[in-house]
């Protein structure tokens, strides 16, 4: 009897006792909901991740819209940079499998050490700071529990946030681990030029002229170059968890941060918070829900933000109420754009979709797939096209009007790891991204087409620019186009010269990575917002 059970088990057919073939859900069999609880941004701290995404199960694309010709590109995914999961998790972590509903990758050959662990030990002490103990660096606030997410959740990672330590003030800079052997394997960049690691300089070896510090931050100007820039803190705006975005409005009069639960908005003059905006009715109100991307109207009037639980929400700021509420988006939303119209949103996710939506007629107005999440979203000034980077290294543009693809940026002079941030440049004709790569590159894109081209132009890689110590999170360019600004893992934020593509300074004013830097519209501000729960407004201007 065993005999002939073997024997049937070995064709394929299940018998009692044995077990038969893995069964996979039916296609029309929709995934159970995931809570807020289980978004992207709790990993950060985690650091639990896989490499990638999960493709989606059959039948969750069904319901799209038909794409476009050049809407989607079906190349095989290339694998950008992702954590493995965790190796040591605390009992609310260690689970078997991750979300319901979505299968787990296999981690990528490449991701054989997180790269989100390392760490950046404290400089010697200066300026009378003792050394501090370890800090919790996301304090979920009273009665709320502790960020993390299950271990094999997946989307698109994002940096680990570190433990904080004392600034090093005129002492040496923060001393930093060599790169992961993950980035030596992937033939990563190479060393970058004296004149742009401005982090490995010594504080207290720069010349007077060249540098500058405050009560808790200091800045560094490239002695290599012409110091034709001064910057200083104006205000230091304090939240409760980790500041993931920070946003002008395009009058320069405030700032809009996002962080747990709530989106804010600060008067850039004085620092006083003037609005928190926080939807009361988002399920289990105990959990973590992330504002990953904020975004002023045009005019002023309305703020969009995209969160962990993958709602778009569009508030009336006078009212602080929701004017739209657009679902559609399958995992979380990591990147918001208002275009100049006035009423279209961009949105990307780490469901592989950039989304557009009409506040006006309250709808999905347009939805293109790739092959890996979406982790940035930038709409052109002229409203033609919107971009989009990618876990896959690449960056893509598309007309918004026909869905057709018109650019695909990669390729050898390409980015060699996660894209994380794309912005366009004020005229428009060139475009901007920063990787987990450690570098940001400046794009020349191609000249308009005559009717509608099949197929993506490529566009030219003009510049790239290296100095960061680690993964560039944020990229942005001022409103003269005169200078880039970038963010980093490395905690400091860069003003790179795009027509020489060396830094101009480099800035180091928090306590851990520096998640968003955001310029402000007016020219003379800009601000960033970081894991070590503070925003901050600058001020910079021409050097006398």
């Amino acid at each position: 009897m065993l005999r002939h059970q073997l024997e049937a088990a070995r064709k394929g057919a299940p018998q009692p006792g044995l077990p038969g073939p893995p069964q996979h859900a039916a296609p029309s069999q929709q995934p159970p909901s995931i809570a807020p609880g289980n978004g992207l941004f709790s990993g950060i701290m985690a650091g639990g991740s896989q490499a990638g995404l999960a493709p989606p199960q059959q039948g969750q694309q069904q319901g799209q819209q038909q794409q476009p010709q050049g809407g989607q590109q079906q190349q095989p995914s290339q694998q950008g940079h992702a954590p493995p999961q965790e190796q040591q998790m605390g009992p609310q972590h260690q689970m078997g499998q991750g979300p319901p509903g979505l299968p787990v990758p296999p981690p990528h050959p490449s991701a054989q050490q997180a790269p989100y662990s390392q760490s950046y030990p404290p400089g010697p002490v200066s300026n009378g700071m003792a050394p501090q103990p370890p800090q919790s660096t996301a304090s979920p606030g009273p009665g709320r529990r502790g960020i993390g997410r299950p271990p094999n959740a997946v989307g698109p990672a994002t940096p680990q946030i570190n433990t904080p330590v004392p600034y090093p003030g005129n002492a040496a800079s923060p001393q930093v681990s060599h790169p992961t052997p993950d980035h030596a394997r992937m033939g990563g960049p190479r060393a970058p030029p004296v004149g742009n690691a401005l982090g490995d300089l010594e504080v207290d070896a720069v010349a007077p002229h060249n540098k500058k510090t405050g009560q808790d931050w200091y800045a560094i100007f490239n002695p290599q170059v012409q110091r034709v820039l001064d910057v200083d803190l104006v205000h230091s705006l304090n939240h409760e968890s980790v500041v993931c975005c920070v946003r002008f409005s395009h009058d320069g009069k405030y700032v809009a941060t996002g962080c747990n639960r709530s989106a804010q908005i600060f008067d850039v003059q004085t620092g006083e918070k003037v609005c928190v905006l926080e939807d009361h009715n988002a399920s289990d109100m105990s959990a973590d829900l992330y504002i990953r991307s904020v975004c002023f109207s045009p005019d002023g009037r309305y703020l969009a933000t995209g969160a962990e639980d993958k709602l778009i929400r569009v508030w009336d700021i006078q009212t602080r109420t929701i004017r739209n509420h657009f679902s559609g988006h399958e995992q979380d939303i990591y990147s918001l754009d208002f275009a100049r119209d006035g009423r279209t949103i961009a949105s990307g996710s780490g469901d592989r979709t950039v989304r557009l939506w009409d506040i006006e007629q309250g709808s999905n107005t347009l939805t293109l797939t790739i092959e890996d999440g979406v982790t940035t979203v930038a709409i052109s000034p002229d409203t033609q096209f919107v971009a989009a980077g990618s876990l896959d290294k690449s960056v893509r543009v598309w007309d918004i009007h026909s869905g057709f693809l018109v650019e695909r940026l990669e390729g050898p002079d390409g980015h060699k790891d996660s894209v994380y941030s794309v912005a366009f440049s004020p005229n428009g004709k060139d475009l901007v991204s920063g990787s987990l790569d450690r570098t940001i590159k400046m794009w020349e894109l191609s000249a308009p087409r005559q009717g509608n081209q099949p197929g993506p132009k490529g566009g030219k890689c003009v510049k790239t620019f290296e100095g960061h110590r680690d993964f560039v999170l944020s990229v942005a360019l001022t409103p003269d186009s005169n200078w880039v600004l970038s963010g980093s893992k490395d905690r400091g934020v860069q003003f790179w010269d795009p027509r020489t593509g060396t830094t101009q300074l480099m800035l180091q004013g928090h306590k851990n990575s520096v998640i968003s830097v955001a310029p402000s519209p007016q020219g003379g501000y800009f601000a960033t917002g970081s894991g070590d729960m503070k925003a901050r407004i600058w001020s910079y201007r021409p050097y006398a």
